[in-house]
Order: C-alpha cells, then sequence, then structure tokens
C-alpha cells in the first residue's frame, strides 16, 4: 500500500491531528526544532559565498535581481537560483539518493540502476547495518507535548533492544543539534498519516540512539552511539530559548 503524506502549511509544516481530534494544527518540524541551539553564524557566511559565487557566474541572474528591486520573494528566489548554481545543493542532492538508495535496500526492493561511483556506499551501508533489525522505516511521528513531527530513518533492534536510528551521510563532529533531533523521535509516537492515529515505537531507549555515520562519496560506513538524554535536556533549553524569543512587551513608551 502507498504511503500516505503528510498535508503541510504554507511555510512546509506538518499538519497533525491533535490528540483530542479536530482540525489539523502546524507542528514544527523535528529538524527546525534541533537547530534552534545551533550557532547559524558559518552557515550564513556559506550562503553568502554560494551566492556571490552563482551571480559571478550567471550575470542574468544579477540583472533579474536589479530588475526586481524591492520584490522581496522574487529576490530571494534567484539567491536561491544563484546558489543552486554555485553547487549549493550538490550535498543534499546526494544525500537524499543515498538515503533513499538505503530505504529501498532494507525493503528489500530492486535499486535499479546505482551509478558505479556510488555502490562502495551501498555496500558498506548494507555491511554496517546487517546486525541491526529494522521495525519501522521512514515512519513519520510527533511530539505532541511540543508540537513537533519529524521522521526518523530508522527504528531498529539491537541486540534485544529498540532504538531510534538516523542516516548521516555528513559531517557529525558538532552532533548537538542530531541528539536533540534524536531525541524528539525517541520520545514521540508513530503517527499515522492515513487515519490521524498515533501508535507505539515499544519500549524504545531514551538514553542513547544510533547514528548510521555514511559520508557520501568515501566507501565507508560506520555505527555510532549518541547521547540523546542529553539531547532530550537540550530540547527542553530549545523550546524555552524559542519562547523567551517570541515573548513580546519588552518595550514601554520612554515618559
Amino acid at each position: 500500500m502507498a504511503k500516505v503524506e503528510i498535508d503541510r502549511d504554507r511555510y512546509g509544516r506538518p499538519l497533525v491531528v491533535p490528540p483530542a481530534g479536530g482540525k489539523p494544527v502546524a507542528y514544527t518540524r523535528a529538524t527546525t526544532i534541533a537547530n534552534s541551539l545551533d550557532d547559524a553564524s558559518a552557515l550564513v557566511a556559506w550562503k553568502m559565498r554560494m551566492a556571490a559565487i552563482g551571480l559571478t557566474t550567471r550575470p542574468d541572474i544579477l540583472l533579474s535581481i536589479t530588475a526586481a528591486q524591492e520584490d522581496k520573494m522574487a529576490v530571494n528566489s534567484l539567491i536561491e537560483d544563484a546558489m543552486q548554481v554555485a553547487g549549493a545543493n550538490k550535498a543534499a542532492n546526494i544525500g537524499t539518493a543515498i538515503h533513499s538508495f538505503a530505504e529501498q535496500l532494507d525493503l528489500g526492493h530492486d535499486l535499479g540502476v546505482v551509478p558505479p561511483e556510488w555502490m562502495p556506499d551501498i555496500k558498506a551501508y548494507e555491511h554496517a547495518t546487517k546486525i541491526l533489525n529494522n521495525k519501522f522505516i521512514e515512519q513519520f511521528s510527533v511530539l505532541d507535548k511540543y508540537k513537533i513531527a519529524g521522521t526518523p530513518d530508522r527504528v531498529v533492534e539491537y541486540n534485544g533492544e529498540l532504538f531510534i536510528a538516523d542516516i548521516k551521510t555528513g559531517r557529525i563532529d558538532h552532533p548537538s543539534n542530531i541528539a536533540i533531533q534524536l531525541a524528539i523521535y525517541a520520545n514521540g509516537l508513530p503517527y499515522d498519516t492515513a487515519t490521524a492515529t498515533r501508535g507505539s515505537w515499544g519500549e524504545v531507549n531514551k538514553d542513547k540512539a544510533i547514528i548510521i555515520h555514511l559520508p557520501a562519496g568515501t566507501g565507508t560506513c560506520k555505527l555510532v552511539w549518541i547521547d540523546i538524554n542529553e539531547g532530550w535536556k537540550g530540547l527542553q533549553l530549545a523550546m524555552k530559548a524559542r519562547k523567551w524569543r517570541d515573548q513580546k512587551g519588552l518595550t514601554t513608551t520612554f515618559e
């Protein structure tokens, strides 16, 4: 049976029916919450570099930005185009493709044609994860307490115990946001998008989870434990930070 995709609002937030029923409401994406405590300065600088490189390569985009003037939506779209020209989405596109191949492999489906340069990655993934028994694959989930939703790559059984497991194709040397993300999944519930009902992972471990580290293009894959008990603490801080950031009434009229 085909998977039913979750409806989303205009900001891309998943629309989830509350536990008590009623009209679907927007839940914040787990990745958004997980990145709440990050220092974004390096990412912003990287995006600026990508945009600048793209504009030097495509003067037509620069001309279009000049013509767009105060149309912010148009300018933002053109900047995204410039970043794509510079290859800003290359790593994300590769990661998405490898995730897809890994999912098809775990589901027992035919992989079809895999470009030869990426087969070592797939073989490494298959070898590293053969000790894991998949219980859930790409199952949408919700953490109703904080109105957060997202999709863990896997819930697996290892040595008779259940763990959240997530595939990461990039660097994991600063894993604080990963710890928060996987803590959200471990403390959440699987959500059936077709029936808007919640289930259970079972007795999933809430102290640690598994990163399936598959750095794209290296032909290597290893399993890494990550402390999601600390990730849960980070989530509490993130929610407090978001609440503080959104508060009103910090200014008063000077008299």
